[in-house]
């Protein structure tokens, strides 16, 4: 049986390919998706699309529709959710995606530092698994296999 995993955290460094080479490692049956991880073009689809906007409100607001368009599709078909809370970046998008993924009712892990124990704990709360480490959401996934 193979599980699609949606990948929802901040995208400005591999942990993904982390976790998809941790997977690939334990031979875990997974396909993952995610958001955009081209900056550049995440913040550009809109003006490719719908062409050059007037200001950069516009010009977000655009982009916005056409990537939170693409996370419904991917999210909606994804298996289980990974939300990924990182110490460095502001975690906005990770804390969207891990709503809306809770809100589809959709498996949630969230995997988030010591540090990050109390401003997420309500999110924690009512996600179906919180670890503090990505090896940990895997032992979680794999667990389903045994």
């Amino acid at each position: 049986m193979e599980l699609t995993v949606y990948l929802a955290g901040q995208i400005h460094d591999d942990w993904r390919d982390q976790l998809a080479e941790l997977a690939q490692q334990r031979d875990l049956a997974l396909t993952f998706c995610g958001p955009q991880t081209n900056h550049d073009r995440s913040d550009d689809i809109g003006e490719a699309i719908l062409g050059e906007q007037p200001n950069n409100y516009f010009r977000d607001d655009a982009a916005s529709d056409i990537n939170n368009f693409r996370t419904q599709v991917l999210m909606q078909k994804a298996d289980i959710v990974i939300g990924l809370f990182g110490e460095t970046y502001k975690q906005w998008n990770t804390a969207m995606d891990v709503t809306t993924a809770i809100n589809l009712n959709k498996p949630t892990i969230i995997i988030r530092p010591e540090s990050l124990i109390h401003p997420l704990k309500e999110l924690s709360n009512k996600a179906n698994v919180t670890v503090s480490t990505m090896e940990q959401a895997l032992d979680v996934i794999q667990y389903i296999y045994e």
